[in-house]
């Protein structure tokens, strides 16, 4: 099997850039399969459940990274750590996208949402320089779970493919509006969540690196 940064690298080779209702890069086949088992197999389970009242913070302390601790754990959260700080694939990110990421710091949020959550329409602008999705969950009926892309009044627009190993990519800015409507989870919607982070990020227990800035 390939390496995690190879099998990333010929992923974004294949990229499909879409237009509306913001630019975006839709992704398939991310991860080497092997690679993908294994996060979806870490010994981690849904402890949040219920009405998220919009909002990931509603639950901060129980949120999961693929922090310091993490990887030490576990070589999968390593892996993949080391490959989206590598500077190759940084440099392939900034090319696709058009992002600068040189002095930002990665994070990495492993989300397995149940039945009841939702998101309500936001950016990501601010303190985010990039933001990736991607799908990791494969039980019947997952393909309806996919990111919600909107216009500022919050009406959808599109709703991301959503297949294990695939995901998105887009840049935050004004009109990045974006969510998850409310619709029936049966089983866990498992996702990671990549965001290269400007250094002034308050919150250094969710960066996977907290003190090496991603270089170029």
């Amino acid at each position: 099997m390939p390496d995690i940064a190879s099998c990333f690298l010929d992923c974004l080779d294949r990229a499909e850039t879409r237009a509306a209702p913001f630019r975006h890069w839709l992704l398939s086949r991310m991860l080497p399969a092997d690679a993908c088992d294994a996060i979806v197999a870490l010994p981690i389970d849904a402890c949040i459940h219920g009405d998220t009242m919009g909002k990931r913070e509603t639950n901060n302390s129980l949120r999961v990274f693929f922090d310091r601790t993490r990887q030490a754990d576990h070589p999968v959260c390593a892996d993949l750590a080391r490959a989206l700080q590598d500077g190759p694939v940084v440099r392939r990110l900034e090319s696709l996208c058009g992002a600068a990421l040189a002095g930002s710091f990665l994070r990495i949020e492993y989300c397995l949402d149940t039945d009841g959550f939702w998101l309500e329409p936001h950016t990501d602008i601010g303190a985010k320089r990039f933001t990736m999705l991607m799908y990791l969950s494969d039980t019947p009926g997952c393909e309806a779970w996919g990111t919600d892309l909107m216009d500022a009044g919050g009406t959808v627009i599109a709703t991301t493919p959503y297949h294990r190993n695939d995901g998105c990519i887009f840049i935050p800015g004004e009109d990045t509006w974006h969510g998850f409507r409310r619709r029936p989870i049966d089983g866990v919607r498992r996702s990671l969540i990549v965001n290269y982070v400007v250094p002034e990020w308050r919150s250094r227990h969710e960066l996977a690196f907290p003190d090496i800035a991603v270089r170029t």
